[in-house]
């Protein structure tokens, strides 16, 4: 039995869906053999991804119903804006809803044609934005081993050579997302922000934090760096806001809530373009495309989600739900961090190559085993088409994500998924690959038809 227990009580209940073996298999099949197609009515334990699928508190169901949903400079925005200014230290504040709203208007902002973003690891929809912008999106993840307990880093040589080089005058950012995402959800230090924070001074170069995940990355600097240890979250958290330039999060993260998002800056010239674009798209700046009553339950949700206790709990059980899959056979990422547990689909599946989609592979014979939903990260999200026509450029890594909603599953639905991913391992050797039938140009991922091989 785990160690842990969860700190709080479940007060609603949601009844799980159990179609047979033979339905998966036709709900896959239906849906193109891309998990992201198939309807959460076939899915029995959904651990896509953790954006916008917490379980909400009784305080923020309350506050739902405090919402003020005047259009324009409602008391629900005001109470948001106090809330992320305390935490943040910014005092330009600008609700959106969600995620890839904020990068877009912020990057669109930042970026034309030519330039580059320079990142620990751009995330899938964070890379469209810098794209979309006619900019380059460069990675310089660090190379030492996760086992540092900072996997998360970015490489402050490479950074340095690049904005020595005479591409530098190009480069107008440094992104650090915390925790990285692509890279196992492993945290950045404090001393890494301090050093980029260092670098952007002397090239005269922003620093932005991709924040959806602050609470969780702060809470693995108190317990994995000896000069934090003891140090509140929270404070951890506005250390690493008060050393960039500023943010933007997806709120349906670490706001613990099922829809939002912000951009917050110490810049007023940027914060108007920002505003002027998100008038054209989201909403006016007081509300961004977000109800009153979101406001007021996101502004709970990043009350609630530096409480130590909470943050351990989450800890823990990502741990020692690792622990499982690692027992069960599987090729966990080590350390784990808090948002997800992360397999190397590469070393478990070594007969299938980079090109023919191992981490896929791995993804549908868990959901056609037990009807498990989790994702890919690999050649399907961060593989490239070869622009000779040839197999598809491989992704860095294989990897497939376990991510763990917020408040969501116990542990013996956590079992439940370990004891699945163990059918599957024994059967690993007659997983077929997958290739592409039918992609977008853009994300393909999320609309992908996919074939199996063989």
């Amino acid at each position: 039995m785990p160690a842990f227990m969860e700190p709080f009580r479940i007060k609603t209940i949601e009844p799980i869906p159990f179609p047979s073996r033979e339905e998966r298999v036709r709900a896959l099949a239906a849906a193109g053999h891309n998990l992201f197609r198939v309807p959460a009515s076939a899915i029995s334990v959904d651990l896509l991804t953790d954006s916008g699928t917490s379980a909400m508190s009784a305080q923020q169901w309350a506050a739902l119903l405090s919402g003020d949903e005047s259009y324009a400079g409602a008391r629900s925005f005001e109470r948001f804006e106090t809330v992320v200014r305390d935490l943040t230290g910014y005092r330009e504040v600008i609700p959106v809803h969600q995620g890839r709203a904020a990068e877009r208007i912020l990057l669109g902002a930042m970026l034309g044609a030519g330039d580059i973003s320079v990142g620990n690891t751009h995330f899938d929809t964070t890379r469209a934005s810098v794209e979309a912008a006619g900019a380059t999106a460069a990675d310089f993840p660090e190379s030492q081993s996760p086992a540092s307990g900072f996997g998360g880093n970015i490489d402050l040589d490479k950074v340095e050579r690049l904005l020595c080089s005479a591409d530098g005058a190009r480069v107008r950012c440094v992104v650090l997302t915390i925790t990285n995402n692509a890279a196992g959800g492993q945290p950045v230090s404090i001393d890494n922000v301090a050093g980029a924070r260092a670098l952007c001074d002397r090239h005269g170069v922003p620093l932005l934090l991709d924040a959806s995940r602050f609470a969780e990355n702060a809470y693995l600097v108190t317990v994995r760096d000896p000069e934090h240890a003891g140090v509140a979250p929270r404070r951890v958290a506005r250390e690493m806001f008060t050393l960039a330039d500023g943010c933007w999060a997806s709120l349906k993260k670490d706001g613990l809530a099922n829809i939002g998002g912000l951009i917050a800056l110490n810049s007023q010239e940027v914060a108007a373009r920002c505003r002027d674009q998100l008038i054209a798209v989201e909403g006016f700046p007081t509300y961004g495309g977000l109800a009153g009553r979101d406001l007021e339950a996101l502004a709970q949700g990043l009350d609630e989600v530096t409480d130590p206790a909470y943050l351990r709990y989450r800890s823990e059980a990502a741990q020692w739900f690792g622990s499982r899959l690692a027992a069960a056979g599987v090729p966990v990422v080590e350390p784990v961090g808090c948002h997800a547990v992360y397999v190397d689909a590469a070393a478990h599946l070594p007969h299938i190559p980079p090109h023919e989609l191992p981490a896929t592979a791995f993804a549908n014979a868990l959901y056609s085993e037990g009807g498990v939903r989790v994702s890919e990260l690999g050649t399907l999200v961060f593989g490239r088409r070869n622009p000779d026509g040839g197999p598809d450029l491989p992704a860095p890594r294989e990897l497939v994500r376990f991510a763990l909603p917020r408040r969501v599953y116990t542990s013996n639905h956590l079992e439940y998924v370990a004891e699945a991913a163990a059918r599957v391992t024994a059967a690993k050797d007659r997983i077929p690959g997958y290739r592409v039938v039918e992609q977008a140009d853009t994300l393909r991922h999320f609309t992908a038809v996919l074939k199996p091989l063989g």
